[in-house]
C-alpha cells in the first residue's frame, strides 16, 4: 500500500509552526537530529524541482525511486511541491519542515536547491540531504546526486542525425543555464560527428533568474513549432514538463520527437504523442534516489559525488518505440558510439 505523503506549501507552513511549539517543548530529539535516527523508523523525502510531479520528465522520475522504495524497502515517502515564483527562503522553509518532521534523507531534486540544502544541512547534520544535480554545494551529510547528461545527449544527437531525412535538427533547451548547455554540447557533437554537414537549430526558452522554460508547455511548443517551420525534422527538448509542448507540436507535425530524463514514450501523459517519440535520454534518477534510501536505511549514508554516467547505465537511450527497433544503421550508430565513448576514445564535450 502507497503511504506516500504529499505536502503543499501551505502544509509546509503549518507543519514547520507545529513542530516549531513540539521543538519549544523540549521534544526527545535535540535539536539538528532526525527523529527516525532515535524512533529506528525510515522516512524518506522529497522536494520537488520546478513543474512538480506530473511533469512526465525529471520530478516524475525522482517520485518514482522514492515509490521504489517505499515498495522494496517499507519507507514512508513524503513528498513536497514547489511554489510559482519561490525563492531561496522558500526552499529553505520546505527542506527544514522536512527535516524536522523526522525524514531521512531529505532530497532535493535539481540544483536549484543548492543554497537551500547547504544551510539547512548545517542545522541538521544528522540527516543526509541529498542534491540532484549539482556539485557546487557540499558537506559531510550531502549526497551530490549527479549524471553525464552530455553523454546520453552525444547518443541523441547521432540518432537525430540517422533519423532526419531533411538533415536539419532542432535542440530546445528549457533555461539557458550550465546545465542545459551540457545536454546541448553532447547533442550538437553527436549530430556533427555523424553528419558534418547536419544543421542543428538551437533555442532556449527563457533566462535565469525566468526558469518558466522548465514549466510552461505553450512555450516548448511555441519554440518546437518555429523549427519545424524551418525545416527541422527531429528535435531534442531538454526543458522538463515545458519539453511536453515541443513533444506535442512535433508529434502533431509528423516528426520525430527526442524525450528526456525519463523514457518519455512511456508516459502516460504523453502516450497521445508516443508513436513520434524516437527514444528518450534518460538519467537514472530513480536509482539515485533509491540507492541514497536504501544507503541510509542501511546505516551508510551516500555523501559526497555519486556521478551516473554511461559507463554504469546511469544515462543512456531508451529503445522503447518499436519503430527505433527497426532502424538497424541508426542503432548500430549509437552502439558504436556508446562503446567508443565508454572505451575513452570519445571525449564528450560538456559546453558547447
Amino acid at each position: 500500500m502507497r503511504r506516500i505523503t504529499r505536502i503543499t506549501t501551505v502544509g509546509i507552513a503549518s507543519a514547520a509552526l507545529a513542530l516549531s511549539a513540539t521543538a519549544c517543548g523540549k521534544s526527545s530529539t535535540d535539536a539538528g537530529s532526525s527523529p527516525s535516527s532515535s524512533t529506528g523508523a525510515t522516512k524518506a523525502a522529497i522536494a520537488y524541482d520546478i513543474g512538480g510531479r506530473g511533469d512526465q520528465s525529471f520530478n516524475d522520475a525522482a517520485y518514482e525511486g522514492l515509490k521504489k522504495a517505499e515498495d522494496e524497502l517499507g519507507v514512508k515517502g513524503a513528498e513536497a511541491e514547489p511554489s510559482e515564483g519561490e525563492g531561496d527562503a522558500d526552499k529553505v522553509q520546505r527542506l527544514t519542515a522536512l527535516a524536522r518532521a523526522g525524514n531521512n534523507p531529505v532530497i532535493g531534486v535539481g540544483f536549484a536547491y543548492a543554497p537551500a540544502i547547504e544551510k539547512v544541512a548545517k542545522a541538521y547534520p544528522k540527516t543526509t540531504f541529498g542534491l540532484i544535480d549539482d556539485t557546487s554545494k557540499t558537506g559531510p551529510n550531502i549526497a551530490n546526486l549527479v549524471f553525464n547528461e552530455e553523454q546520453g545527449s552525444y547518443l541523441a544527437g547521432v540518432a537525430a542525425a540517422k533519423a532526419s531525412k531533411t538533415g536539419k535538427v532542432g535542440f530546445i533547451g528549457g533555461v539557458e543555464v550550465p546545465l542545459i548547455k551540457k545536454f546541448e554540447a553532447g547533442f550538437v557533437q553527436g549530430v556533427k560527428a555523424t553528419n558534418p554537414k547536419a544543421e542543428v537549430l538551437t533555442q532556449y526558452l527563457t533566462q535565469p533568474p525566468n526558469f518558466d522554460g522548465f514549466s510552461k508547455p505553450d512555450l516548448g511548443k511555441a519554440a518546437a513549432q518555429g523549427q519545424l517551420d524551418k525545416g527541422a525534422d527531429v528535435i531534442y527538448a531538454a526543458a522538463g514538463l515545458a519539453g511536453s509542448g515541443a513533444i506535442e507540436a512535433t508529434s502533431k507535425a509528423g516528426k520525430w520527437a527526442i524525450g528526456v530524463d525519463s523514457d518519455q514514450y512511456n508516459q502516460k501523459g504523453l502516450a497521445a504523442y508516443k508513436a513520434n517519440i524516437l527514444t528518450s535520454v534518460t538519467k537514472d534518477v530513480s536509482d539515485s534516489v533509491f540507492n541514497l534510501i536504501k544507503s541510509v536505511k542501511d546505516g551508510k549514508p551516500q555523501t559526497g559525488e555519486i556521478r551516473y554516467g554511461l559507463a554504469t547505465d546511469g544515462v543512456g537511450l531508451a529503445d522503447s518505440n518499436p519503430e527505433y527497433k527497426k532502424m538497424t544503421d541508426l542503432i548500430a550508430a549509437v552502439e558504436k558510439a556508446e562503446k567508443d565513448i565508454v572505451d575513452g576514445k570519445i571525449t564528450v564535450k560538456t559546453t558547447p
